[in-house]
Order: structure tokens, then sequence, then C-alpha cells
């Protein structure tokens, strides 16, 4: 009879810790859905292109938009993906041999960021991480005094990469459901292809994207 007695014990004992454990565990899955953020962003962009072999460069703007989540890793630091559509590109000035005028180069890009986001207050945060672009078409388009090259008709989307790896650095003010915020983001790779002329090899164009990205966004949940 004791024996059937510790048994019982026992299994009424276990029989609770496991109940205990399992609301535990279903509690704690509550708690991260409900710290993880998603929302939409967007804003204005101030780009322009880090090239050799140019006389000058100009900024021009453009927009992004988008979505993004905030998924918490431990206190005050979290990581934010973000996937926008954007808008990059400069004005070019030529003088050389091969090419004189100012052209406008556009890129349209779908951008995906990964940041790590450490709150400094409940307030403020600083952000950082590498950034991936897939670029969807460009273009260029003579500005002034154009002559020799033929820009329009002798560049399109396929003489670009498609894909652009960069780093981004900003900070932002979080207020309640909305932040705001600016970013520098810097290309780490070429925008141009490789090509081949008389046995050399060269890129053109020969430059990176860089660019001041403001924005507003607000979260959904």
């Amino acid at each position: 009879m004791n024996t059937i007695l510790r048994l019982l014990a026992v299994s009424l004992l276990l029989a609770g810790s496991t109940e205990f454990a399992v609301k535990a565990q279903t509690m704690q899955r509550t708690i991260d859905v409900q710290q993880v953020r998603l929302g939409i962003k967007g804003g204005f962009n101030y780009s322009t292109l880090f090239a050799k072999d140019v006389d000058n460069t100009s900024a021009i703007t453009g927009y992004h938009i988008g979505f993004y989540g905030k998924l918490p890793v431990a206190g005050m630091v979290s990581i934010q993906p973000e996937l926008y559509f954007t808008i990059k590109g400069a004005d070019v000035t030529y003088d050389n041999l091969i090419a004189t005028g100012q052209v406008r180069y556009t890129f349209n890009y779908i951008e995906l960021p990964v940041l790590l986001m450490v709150n400094m207050t409940p307030n403020f945060n600083v952000h950082a991480g590498p950034f991936a672009s897939f670029l969807i078409n460009g273009k260029v388009e003579h500005m002034k005094n154009v002559s020799l090259f033929d820009f329009e008709q002798n560049l399109d989307t396929s003489d670009f990469k498609r894909l652009e790896t960069g780093f981004a650095l900003g900070a932002g003010i979080d207020i309640a459901s909305i932040s705001i915020g600016m970013r520098y983001l810097l290309g780490l790779s070429k925008i141009g292809k490789e090509k081949s002329f008389l046995d050399t090899t060269y890129t053109f164009p020969d430059a990176r994207n860089g660019l001041f990205n403001f924005y507003i966004s607000l979260s959904l949940n």
C-alpha cells in the first residue's frame, strides 16, 4: 500500500511539473510573439556616386518605401531586417577623350538590410549592418552638352551589376509606434560590369553608390 501511495504521489508531482513547464513555454512564446514588431517605412534618399575617371558628381534625390520587422534579442538589443524599394543614382559630368557632358544615372533596387539595433535610451537607437540590393532596372539620361559617347544608346540595365552589397550605419528616435531617423548606406561593390577591349579589361561605370536615407516608420502591432 505504501509503495502504491508513493508511486501515485510521484505521478501527480510529475504531471504537475509537466503542466507547469508547458504553460511556462506557452507564455514565453506568447511574450516573444508580442515583442516582435512588424511595420511599414518610407522616406527620401539623397544619393551620389563615387566614380573614377569623371570630372564631377552631383547628388540627386529619390525615395524608398517598404516593410520592416524588429526582433528582440536581449535587453535593449534587437535585429531589424527590412525590405523596400529604393531609388539611387547621381548626375555625373565627363570631360575626357571618350565622353563629355553631364548625364544622370538612375537605379531602381529592391534592398534588404539586416541591422543590429541598440537602444541607448528607450527613445533613441543606433543601428548598423550589411545590406544587399537587387537591381530592377537602371538607365542613363543625357542632361547637358553630351558628345562623343552616346550614353542613352550604349548603356542599359544589362550593363550594370544586378547585385550590390554594402554597409549601413544610422540612428533613430522612437516615439510610441513611430520612429524617425537617418542612416548612411555605402555600396562596397561596383555598379558597372567588367568589359574587355583590345585585350584590356575595364569597368564602366567604375563607381559605387553612396546615399543618405531619411525615414519614418510605423509599427503595425
